[in-house]
């Protein structure tokens, strides 16, 4: 059975799952065409089953204590209102709602039940004028943040009070209380000059102190306590190969400096594999266990569970294969969310010996589909590394009509991780080939270093990749097409800048100009310095030799642009420099803009933009690359 760009909204998402005693509690969400929206659930696993816990539609990742249920919910919302409610339900009772906020990046339980943390952003953002007097000026996928912070926040579950803990233009991140309800953790930015810098801060809640536990970190995204108290576990790197470097596993007790567990590990910690089908989730990644500390490290295009010692040592504790996309570790195992290349997520619980499949949401239309399983490749590229790959062949015996996709970051991979994407393509015809280059996450430090040479090394590779595929799988030399989205979309411009060996392009998200880049995005003015190793005014001529858009008469290729009016990533003018320099060199080209959204449009845009967001790339490549 052929899949369309409506089958999109087929797919049920599971994701967020919380471990309460005996009860796993998860988010279910589908995306509804008519009503152009998601819509979530909040559901509960025990004795053998499944069932709704809360019917939604908004409600979404839900933690429990032996009190009841917390949860975040757009009840109540207008379609426009900013913002989200935290709500709780007593065991047995109804859900009330506690407070409003204007987003929230973390909540949790205390230890005693009757307080909940929260992380959100606090300030006003300007309906009309705007009066900006700091940076970033807005932020993906939130919008003009000039104005806005985040701080952590008590909350008291009977009389709604919210106290806020930290105060000053900051950006707290994360928070964690200590087992003994004490003293709560949090990883606060507070510089807004360089946010990327992050300290770890230890607060005695009770008497109002604060104390750095470490400082200058990056990347610190989970924080957890060892049972005893005495330790705090936390992700983060000193940046020793700037943004490329990988994040590792630390503890630190107070008055010590911070140890690094997992720098003798080859891998990076944390989940880098690209899939476009993921729900929403609050599902922490980092836990004590058995004198250990539990989290997950991509591994090539797979991602799995980790445990590192004390002393240093790290040992793998669950590799399925695929894509662990989030883990609670339960009495004697693991509960887990897991995808392959060929099935999206479902619940899992291991119990130390076997694996049992708790959900089987999407068996319906995966039993219709009868979707084909990638083939993985491996090649060695003329410096004699290893590069590591992807064909997601489709029926019929070929030479087959492929495309070249390139993922984002460029520190994310592409594997096991479900693109619906990948098979509507394969369906239609195409064969669909997608690598890890240099510069991708799941491999060294080393690979994934290439700051100021874009366009270079990993240029080459995915040339190499070309030659490779099409010496040994049933694909066409004269057939082909090159996309990707971000940093991929940067590589289809420099691509189609360097080669007219490709029949189309789709280039999505992307960045023409490394000097724009720089000033009007919200990572922009550290992410350029730190990967293009160059600013507007300082070393400016390698920003320029890095920006396709200075080499545009160069293009042939037809080539079909999309981008989003909101994406505060990679801004509007991307686009449209790219846009406006291949047309006027004369190029086939195509400009899509989809209205109200962000960098995520592919990944959690309104349903009815990616349905035809699908539908623009298919017709552009039917258009110039012919099926025979």
């Amino acid at each position: 059975m052929g899949l369309g760009p409506e089958d999109l909204a087929k797919v049920v998402l599971v994701s967020s799952p919380e471990v309460s005693g005996d009860r796993v509690l998860f988010t279910v969400t589908r995306l509804n065409l008519e009503q152009n929206r998601y819509e979530s659930s909040v559901w509960v696993y025990e004795g053998g089953s499944a069932r709704v816990l809360l019917p939604g539609p908004f409600d979404i990742a839900a933690k429990a204590s032996s009190i009841g249920v917390a949860f975040l919910s757009r009840r109540g919302f207008g379609e426009r209102e900013r913002g989200v409610g935290l709500w709780v339900m007593e065991w047995g009772g109804e859900p009330r709602q506690l407070a409003k906020f204007l987003g929230v990046l973390d909540f949790g339980w205390g230890p005693g039940g009757d307080v909940l943390s929260v992380v959100a952003y606090e300030g006003a953002p300007e309906d009309d004028v705007k009066h900006v007097e700091r940076l970033p000026v807005w932020i993906n996928d939130f919008g003009f943040a000039y104005n806005v912070s985040s701080h952590l926040y008590l909350v008291d579950i009977y009389g709604g009070i919210v106290e806020r803990l930290t105060e000053g233009d900051v950006r707290v991140l994360k928070a964690a209380w200590s087992p003994e309800g004490r003293r709560l953790a949090y990883a606060v930015a507070p510089d807004w000059r360089r946010p990327y810098l992050i300290d770890v801060v230890v607060l005695d809640v009770e008497r109002g102190e604060r104390r750095v536990w470490a400082s200058g970190f990056s990347s610190v995204f989970e924080l957890a306590w060892s049972p005893d108290g005495r330790y705090l576990a936390f992700t983060g790197h000193l940046r020793p190969r700037g943004f490329a470097s990988h994040a590792r596993v630390w503890v630190v007790a107070e008055g010590e400096e911070p140890r690094c567990l997992t720098c003798g590990f080859k891998y990076g910690v944390g989940n880098g594999v690209n899939s476009d089908v993921r729900g929403p989730s609050y599902t922490r990644g980092l836990y004590w266990h058995d004198g250990g500390v539990l989290f997950q490290a991509t591994v090539g295009g797979s991602v799995s569970v980790f445990k590192a010692g004390l002393d240093g040592s790290v040992e793998p504790v669950l590799t399925p294969g695929g894509v662990v996309d989030e883990f609670v570790p339960a009495a004697g195992g693991i509960v887990y969310t897991y995808m392959e290349a060929h099935m999206p997520k479902e619940l899992y619980l291991w119990d130390g010996r076997e694996t049992r499949r708790l959900t089987r949401f999407n068996d319906f239309v995966l039993e219709r589909w009868r979707l084909r399983r990638p083939r993985r490749f491996v090649f060695k590229a003329s410096d004699g590394e290893e590069v590591e790959g992807w064909v997601l062949l489709p029926e019929g015996k070929g030479p087959h009509r492929w495309v070249l996709y390139i993922h984002g970051g460029p520190k994310t991979a592409y594997g096991e991780g479900f693109m619906f994407e990948f098979h509507l393509l394969a369906s239609r015809g195409y064969a669909v080939v997608y690598t890890n280059p240099r510069g991708s996450d799941g491999y060294s430090e080393e690979f994934a270093d290439i700051r100021c040479r874009y366009g270079e090394r990993d240029f080459q590779d995915l040339m190499e990749a070309v030659e490779y595929v099409t010496e040994h799988f049933p694909l066409d030399k004269e057939r082909a097409a090159v996309a990707g989205g971000s940093y991929g979309g940067f590589m289809t411009n420099w691509i189609i800048t360097h080669t007219d060996r490709f029949k189309a392009a789709v280039t999505q998200r992307s960045i023409c100009d490394w000097v724009s880049m720089y000033g009007t995005t919200d990572i922009g003015w550290y992410f350029v310095e730190d990967q293009i190793c160059c600013t507007p005014w300082k070393e400016r001529e390698r920003c320029l030799e890095k920006s396709p858009l200075y080499l545009a008469e160069r293009v042939k290729t037809p080539t079909l642009i999309i981008h989003s009016i909101e994406d505060y990533r990679t801004w509007l003018d991307q686009g449209l420099l790219f846009f406006t320099a291949l047309k006027l060199h004369g190029v086939e080209t195509r400009l899509v803009l989809f209205p109200e959204e962000s960098h995520e449009l592919t990944r959690k845009g309104k349903p009815r933009h990616r349905v035809e967001n699908f539908k623009e790339i298919l017709n552009w490549l039917d258009k110039y690359v012919p099926q025979s």
